[in-house]
């Protein structure tokens, strides 16, 4: 007998428990743990991430990993923009620097679709990168989940 995956909390998405879906995606991204963060999304979920497509867990973890690989320190806000049911969409920004220490925000809308069992089945993410000065970083938290003290995306004007 199988176990079925659920990735509480499940649709459909209140006000509260959509927001506790964003919290705990930003919380797992945040690990940079690339099988971590695969574990939220269906064994067959389908991404749009700028303009790529990735299709299923493993080629999630394959893309994830080249991902940190690159955009080193990495820190991610994401925000609650709207849900109904099975979906949510998000706004978020992270900062990052290269290997040659230039830093950069990227700012983002994501929209995301759920199984009954609270697993990602698709992701849609739009991202724009700017270049920005050490000095212009509002993320200042040591690497993992941000502190709850920490402004959000909306206080920090961003």
């Amino acid at each position: 007998m199988s176990t079925v995956e659920q990735r509480p909390p499940l649709p459909p998405f209140t006000r509260e428990t959509a927001i506790q879906k964003v919290r705990l995606a930003e919380d797992a991204w945040n690990t940079r743990e690339p099988g971590r963060v695969a574990l939220a999304y269906t064994p067959d979920s389908r991404w749009r991430n700028r303009a790529e497509f990735v299709d299923g867990r493993e080629a999630i973890v394959a893309f994830l990993t080249r991902k940190w690989a690159r955009e080193l320190d990495y820190r991610l806000i994401k925000e609650l923009w709207a849900f109904e049911g099975h979906r949510i969409a998000v706004r978020f920004a992270y900062e990052w620097h290269d290997d040659s220490g230039n830093w950069f925000r990227s700012y983002g809308n994501e929209n995301w679709q759920f199984d009954d069992n609270g697993l990602m089945a698709a992701r849609y993410a739009s991202i724009n990168d700017v270049p920005i000065a050490a000095a212009d970083r509002k993320y200042h938290w040591p690497q993992g989940r941000r502190p709850d003290d920490h402004s959000g995306l909306s206080d920090l004007g961003l």
